[in-house]
């Protein structure tokens, strides 16, 4: 049913990772102050002075999109735990992968940039990634813990 447990924490995934998409993950002050380096969804830039280079990193924001879609589908799924067990796994999945693109965006791309001993700032977008991330494993454990509960009635029968 919509009203349980899962459903809430499925709609937070997607909610958060609407709130990544649209916010800056991280971003570095270079030794000038006009100097910066930002992460979003889809694009990586570093801006020296007058010059801005622009990295594309669309695949970062499908991925996003990706998860928010299959935890929408999720939701739908209510009647089949199986599969929204099966859905959370893969967004699972996906989910590891945006942190270790964007891991690797920021610790090794953005060390490039400016002072190396400065790793920079995570932003709203990074915070909302690792809330999702959380929110997944919760509704992972609501939906195994409402499935168990379902398994002991018909036993009961």
């Amino acid at each position: 049913m919509l009203q349980r447990i899962q459903t809430i924490f499925l709609f937070l995934i997607a909610v958060a990772m609407g709130v990544a998409l649209v916010n800056p993950i991280w971003q570095k002050f270079g030794t000038n102050p006009a100097d910066l380096a930002r992460l979003t969804a889809l694009e990586y830039s570093e801006k020296s002075g007058i010059s801005t280079i622009v990295s594309p990193v669309w695949y970062l924001g499908l991925l996003m999109l990706a998860v928010a879609v299959i935890c929408i589908y999720a939701i739908t799924q209510y009647r089949n735990r199986l599969r929204q067990t099966f859905l959370s796994a893969i967004n699972s999945l996906l989910m590891t992968g945006i942190m270790g693109i964007t891991l690797y965006m920021t610790l090794y791309k953005g060390r490039e940039f400016g002072s190396e001993s400065d790793q920079g700032n995570f932003l709203l977008g990074f915070y909302a990634i690792i809330a999702s991330l959380v929110l997944n494993t919760l509704a992972n454990r609501a939906i195994r813990r409402d499935e168990r509960k379902v398994r002991e009635s018909e036993r009961f029968r």
